[in-house]
């Protein structure tokens, strides 16, 4: 006897709003018709009069475009939220984060795996950052890697949780841009390291050695007026004006100036090719730490030029001393060890048993004279 199968219930119809784009759209429509009402979906969406959290800076283009500056803590999950928010009030054209390609790879790594890899400052990243920035700028970059580990120990949270957070909210804006906004590190470093004088380089890196104080997260939340990683760096590299310069301050003036091209004007589509191209200022969102704000503030109506601070200077003559002391000692401890291992080696085959039954025959059966 067959099983009565019960009727399938269809679902409840669902309430499209009347001022939705989509409502009286029909199914089969052109791409170019489907841009258009994705545009204009994400034109609604976009607060004229957005609520934008204190840690938001609004700056204007020459063009009329608008750039909201999120100034965050590295390591705040209220920067996070600030991040967050920011993005789905101004619907942003494109979205400019505070990193390089150097550093890209922390956008799509889980936070577990993130916060193990910084932690961990091992002998292969030392050589990696050797190889990639040189000697002086290698160890430099380990140093500071340091500092960023000890933070991260401390407070339990892996860094750049609101680029990650820029990048997944950039992905739900329509026709939304992420573009990476920093300088590229290895340069910075290795201008750094050029601004420095050798005893200046032993001196910075006794400092970042020893870092141990204690920090929490209540620490965190009070630097918002600026963030932590940088306060803590700006207070170690105090005395050195010159490496503030190429840091921060050259950072500044290239975040800025990549905050500016990706705030150009952008074409609407068009019908067709007969119809005249429309342009329309854009909406950039920054997630940049707070102590660059001041800086992109005061550059903003300066016409910038990155070329001078993307130079890199040739090694000075301490680096490649030290490049060569490096070396020979490296050379010499595999001299040394090789020469311990063959000395115990032989020791040790001399002293077994049936060594020195073997040398005992050979002894006996030696010619006699």
């Amino acid at each position: 006897m067959e099983e009565e199968q019960e009727p399938e219930v269809a679902p409840d119809p669902v309430d499209v709003p009347e001022d939705d784009p989509k409502a009286d759209a029909p199914h089969n429509i052109s791409d170019e018709d489907a841009f258009k009402i994705l545009l204009e979906m994400k034109m609604k969406k976009r607060q004229k009069k957005p609520n934008l959290p204190s840690t938001v800076t609004e700056l204007v283009t020459e063009e009329g475009s608008k750039v909201f500056v999120v100034g965050t803590a590295h390591f705040s999950d209220s920067s996070k939220r600030d991040v967050v928010k920011t993005i789905q009030e101004v619907q942003p054209d494109v979205v400019v984060v505070e990193l390089c390609q150097y550093r890209v790879s922390m956008l799509k790594m889980d936070e577990k795996t993130l916060l193990k890899e910084a932690k961990e400052i091992n002998l292969e990243k030392l050589q990696q950052a050797i190889k990639q920035n040189g000697v002086m700028s290698g160890l430099m970059q380990m140093l500071l890697l340091k500092v960023s580990a000890h933070i991260t120990e401390q407070l339990g949270m892996a860094p750049g949780g609101e680029f990650r957070e820029a990048f997944k909210e950039a992905g739900k804006v329509p026709f939304c841009k992420f573009h990476l906004g920093d300088r590229p590190i290895p340069v910075t470093f290795k201008r750094a390291i050029a601004a420095l004088s050798f005893w200046q380089k032993v001196k910075l890196a006794w400092g970042l050695c020893f870092l141990s104080d204690p920090i929490s997260k209540d620490d965190v939340e009070k630097c918002k007026q600026k963030d932590l990683l940088e306060q803590m760096m700006a207070e170690m590299i105090g005395e050195f004006p010159d490496l503030h310069r190429t840091i921060v301050s050259e950072r500044d003036i290239y975040l800025t100036y990549m905050l500016k091209q990706a705030a150009k004007r952008i074409e609407l589509p068009r019908a067709s090719e007969a119809e005249p191209r429309k342009c329309i200022p854009s909406v950039v969102v920054g997630v940049v730490g707070m102590g660059h704000v001041p800086g992109i503030e005061k550059n903003w109506n300066t016409d910038l030029n990155i070329q001078e601070i993307m130079s890199v200077p040739p090694p000075s003559t301490s680096s490649k001393v030290v490049r060569l002391v490096i070396k020979a000692t490296v050379f010499g401890l595999m001299g040394y060890g090789c020469y311990r291992i063959g000395q115990r080696t032989v020791q040790f085959i001399l002293s077994m048993q049936t060594t020195q039954n073997c040398l005992q025959r050979l002894t006996e059966i030696r010619p006699r004279h």
